[in-house]
Order: structure tokens, then sequence, then C-alpha cells
């Protein structure tokens, strides 16, 4: 029997049964701290793994691998090389286009494997020079935004023969995680004062534990996945322990992926599906809202909940409608999104990614300026929104999918080594020169 088609069998025997219960109500344990973040926040976002060259040579003690480098070995994804966009060793040209841009905040990630690249074994010179980078934009009047882990673990978290017993899952995930934590914010504190622990928790975890497209590789494994989530919430909330014990004044930010996903009577007559995107969109966040200051909503499109998005990936920009990915684009969706997060949990939110993955520079640029516009008419209905940050600087690796969707504002020109404003990078700019406030 084709692996296709034990996937079909697998997921349609769970959704079929009608047996996932939609998330419950949230409830705040305590009324949120009042928390000033100044002028309004525009950004852009980018992740460790897709920007940062590897910057050392194989033979170094300092060269380490991810578990996306060892999964790409496999052969269930497309490799992202050692160089990527230079982020590393060339920061100084992402700095020069974000001064360009006008943005007066970045948010950019660690690289946990390039810091601890053995157990623990830390890589001061490493460490460094992430201060460095967070010194270097806050003298450039850009507030740097640090995201913990960004879907990537040290190689020596995965075990490819024993991967239900990997990243979340390794057996002293956490006890290397409190220590990993405490030394970066310890490093960096003096310069950030605004934290992420996990980006995506919710979508890292359902797809690389159910839908066995992103490492571990679980395929419908709902006993792993259940398992790996508590791991991470226990994560999330020593993360957050850890800043607000370091820096009381430090802000928090859980920042999810959230689609906005329509039910479909036709397609999932017993909403096993709906109910089970709605936990992914919730289950995490509700067990780690206390925790956190500002709750940041990624948000790129609307799609019905069936079980075939399991089963056949989305491909191609189909139409004008549709991305690279071959998502759809639906600037209404953003709106439904932020009034539910909203009336969810009353916190202040960041739109933390909005992006569209297109060669078509107007077509990119519109899909901007619909987005926002949703924002405004989101604040306008009462929604406390405090930054909104474009997906993102530079065109990159786009995870699963390789190089093949274009999400940057600028692009690297490897001839002068320098990044390159696209059209909606120079719109993004004026922009954010004509709005200061949205």
């Amino acid at each position: 029997m084709s692996l296709n088609l034990i996937r079909t069998n697998l997921i349609a025997l769970v959704f079929l049964s009608g047996c996932v219960m939609p998330p419950k109500a949230y409830r705040q344990p305590s009324a949120p701290r009042t928390i000033h973040t100044g002028p309004f926040w525009w950004g852009t976002s980018t992740a460790s793994f897709q920007n940062e060259d590897r910057g050392v040579p194989k033979d170094s003690p300092e060269y380490f691998k991810t578990d996306w480098d060892i999964f790409a070995e496999e052969g269930h994804i497309p490799p992202r090389g050692d160089e990527a966009t230079f982020s590393w060793t060339h920061f100084n040209k992402d700095l020069t286009a974000l001064k360009k841009i006008g943005v007066n905040h970045y948010r950019f990630g660690i690289e946990w494997g390039r810091v601890e690249p053995k157990p623990s074994e830390f890589n001061e010179k490493a460490i460094r020079q992430y201060v460095e980078m967070a010194r270097k934009l806050k003298a450039a009047g850009i507030n740097p935004v640090v995201t913990l882990w960004h879907f990537t673990f040290p190689s020596w978290v995965y075990d490819p023969k024993h991967k239900a017993a990997s990243n979340f899952l390794h057996p002293d995930i956490e006890a290397h995680w409190k220590d990993y934590v405490t030394k970066m914010v310890s490093a960096l504190s003096p310069y950030v004062d605004v934290w992420v622990p996990q980006n995506e928790p919710n979508g890292d975890l359902y797809i690389g534990y159910f839908g066995g497209h992103w490492p571990p590789g679980l395929l419908a494994t709902p006993g792993s996945l259940k398992k790996a989530t508590t791991v991470s919430v226990s994560m999330f909330r020593e993360a957050a322990a850890i800043i607000h014990k370091n820096d009381p004044r430090a802000l928090v930010m859980g920042i999810y992926s959230l689609p906005k996903w329509k039910r479909s009577y036709l397609q999932d007559p017993t909403a096993c599906v709906y109910n089970m995107m709605q936990r992914q969109n919730f289950d995490h966040l509700d067990r780690v809202a206390d925790t956190v200051d500002l709750i940041g909503v990624n948000y790129y499109y609307s799609q019905v909940a069936s079980a075939r998005r399991f089963i056949v990936r989305p491909k191609g920009e189909q139409s004008s409608n549709y991305t690279q990915n071959g998502w759809l684009i639906d600037p209404e969706g953003l709106h439904s999104v932020l009034v539910d997060v909203h009336r969810r949990y009353a916190k202040p939110i960041v739109i933390s990614e909005n992006g569209i993955g297109t060669q078509s520079e107007q077509k990119k640029i519109r899909y901007f300026r619909e987005h926002v516009n949703q924002m405004r008419r989101a604040m306008e209905d009462g929604v406390d929104i405090r930054g909104y940050f474009p997906w993102t600087l530079i065109d990159n690796y786009e995870w699963a999918e390789g190089y093949a969707a274009n999400f940057g504002l600028t692009y690297l020109n490897k001839k002068n080594m320098q990044l390159e404003i696209g059209p909606s990078g120079v719109w993004f700019q004026n922009f954010i020169k004509a709005n200061p406030e949205p």
C-alpha cells in the first residue's frame, strides 16, 4: 500500500469519526496588566534558519546543523544550503535596508543550534554577535523583537531513528531549553525588551506531529501531538517566567498562525476538521495566554476546513485570488480573526506576520494595502492593535516549499551583497512616512 493511500486512510478515519470537539470558551484568570508600547509598531520579521548563512566551515567546532537540515538530508524537504541570504556574516546589509524602509521594530530569531552546537556547550562568540545585532538595531532607532525558537531545534535533539523521542519529545528538552533561554535573555536584555518565546508553536505541532510534513515527521499520531503540545506549553511558560523575572518591564508576545477557517457542511459533515482547526488556532494559546502581554497574529489566508487539505497540498498561483503557495487571498478574513482574538483574550494585538508569496510586486502591494485597510477596520471596531509587520524583509527559503515563494520586501543582489528594495518595499517605506499612526 502506498504512503499516500495510508495517509488518506488514516486521516479519513480520524476526520470522519466526528470525535473532535470545538475549543472551550477561554476565561481570563486575572485582569491583564496595562502595557505601554509607544508609537505604533511598523516593522518586519525574519527567521534565523531562513536567512542566516552558516558562517563557519564544516570542519570548524562552531559548525552546526538543525533538525531541518537533517530532515532535508532524509529527502523530506528541499535543502536550504549553507548560504541562505547571508544575514549572519553580512547583517549590516539587512540593517541598511531596514533603515531605508523606515521601520521602528524588527523581529529576528536566535538559532538555538548555533549558540549551543553541542549539549551544554555554548558558543560565546555567536552569542556576542547576536547581542551586537540587537545593539546596532537599537542604535539605529529600531527596537529589536527577539524570537527564541522559530521552528528549528539543534540537531542533537533530533534522532531520525527515534522520531517519537525527538524535538519537543526529547527526554531532556525542557532542561536544555531552560539553560538556553536563561543564557540568551541574560545576554540580550540590555538591548531587548520584547521577547517571543516560540513562533507559531500551534502550526509547527500540527504539521510535525500529525501532518508529517515538518520535523519530526510524525503522521497521524494524536498521542504524540498531545504530549508534544503539553511540553511546548511548559517550555513557553518557563521562558515567559525567565523573561519577566529578569526584567519585570519586559514584554512577552505569543505569536500564532491564525488562518480564517470556514465550515463546509459538504466537505466536513461532522465538523470534525473545522473543530480541529479551531483547536489548532487556540488550544496552545489558551494554555499560555495568562503569561503573555501581547498576542501576535500571523495571518496569510482563509481556507475551507476539509480532510482534503491534509491529503493534497495546494500548489501554485492558480488565479489572481491565490498566492504562489496556493493560499486563498482573503483580506476580510484578517478582520474576522482580529475580532475573534480580541473577544477571546482582551489583550493588545500585533499583526506579527502578514504577507504573500508572489512574483508580482503589484499583487503584493495590493495585498498589503487591502490587509492594512482591514486592520484599520478592526481598530475602528474596538480591537487594540499595536503593530503591523509584513512578512518578510528578504526573499528567502520558505520552509518545506524551499526557494519557491517570493515574500520579501527586498531581495539579495549577490553581486554586491546588498539588499535591493523592491516596489513593495518602496510602497511600505512611503506608507510608513505618510502614516506614523494607522
